[in-house]
């Protein structure tokens, strides 16, 4: 006797269906806010000469890092310019910077009602291990199916797939927070937003800015998946030239992602350690 077969694959799609049918208003209201943000980004920073625009990385990159990471800035966008990529690259970056954001302002806020919640957590921690153990293609589906090809779905499956270190980090921030002070701002009666601002959050910014560094790294890793359903960027070259077998230019557009993971990842390390020094 053959036990029946639990029909997951339709509960899904009926799941699907239903939000399509009676949510479609809201889908299209994130689409455009998204575009328009993903689009305006973009433009904005190819609207000034790509010489100006390095110099002004390179000077963002000194003022947080010093000189290293400022020289690499420098070396590393002339480069990107020089094997003409500079525009995808800007509009990569214009992906990357919505998603991470759009991550961060929902992933900041839950993280910290799970530090203050027990039973928000023990409910928000399966599901951030069921996000982050999903294949990252999973989330195409769903994307492309309410908010059609494109680099909205692009950004929203990038959203998914990192925002999990924001909330975790954030929680685990929050709650390595010295017992005593807490104690201390309960004695001197602060309010709970008090103590969150003014005692919490403060000692917890390395813990969450890793957290968002994070966050930032796994959305530029989705770039190239993204690209697969119309999201541009140097990851639809990438994509291009490994269909094509073109492994010269696949490198090129490889090496522009690199660069430009490469100088996030030491630009928010580095705020991390200036808040530490501070």
């Amino acid at each position: 006797m053959s036990i029946p077969r639990i029909p997951i694959a339709e509960w899904v799609e009926a799941l699907e269906f239903w939000l399509e049918t009676n949510a479609e208003p809201l889908f299209d209201g994130i689409k455009l806010i998204i575009g328009a943000t993903v689009n305006g980004m973009a433009d904005l920073f190819n609207f000034l000469p790509a010489l100006v625009m390095i110099g002004l990385f390179t000077i963002l990159a000194f003022w947080i890092g010093r000189y290293r990471i400022a020289v690499f800035t420098l070396i590393g966008l002339l480069l990107i310019l020089n094997l003409g990529y500079w525009e995808h690259t800007m509009e990569t970056l214009a992906l990357v910077l919505t998603a991470s954001f759009i991550s961060i302002v929902l992933g900041v806020p839950i993280g910290i009602i799970c530090a203050s919640n027990n039973k928000v957590q023990n409910v928000i921690t399966p599901v951030l291990d069921f996000m982050q153990t999903m294949p990252a293609f999973v989330y195409l589906l769903p994307a492309v199916a309410f908010f059609s090809l494109g680099v909205v779905p692009g950004v929203v499956a990038s959203v998914i797939f990192s925002i999990p270190p924001t909330i975790r980090l954030t929680n685990l921030g929050i709650r390595q927070v010295p017992s005593d002070l807490v104690e201390a701002a309960d004695a001197f009666g602060s309010t709970p937003m008090q103590k969150l601002y003014k005692v919490q959050l403060p000692i917890a910014v390395p813990t969450i800015m890793a957290g968002i560094n994070q966050t930032i790294m796994l959305s530029l890793s989705m770039v190239v998946i993204a690209s697969m359903i119309g999201a541009q960027g140097v990851g639809a070259d990438v994509f291009k030239y490994v269909t094509q077998a073109k492994t010269g230019q696949g490198f090129e557009a490889g090496l522009a992602v690199v660069v430009l993971a490469i100088i996030l990842d030491r630009m928010t390390q580095n705020l991390v350690k200036k808040n530490k020094k501070g």
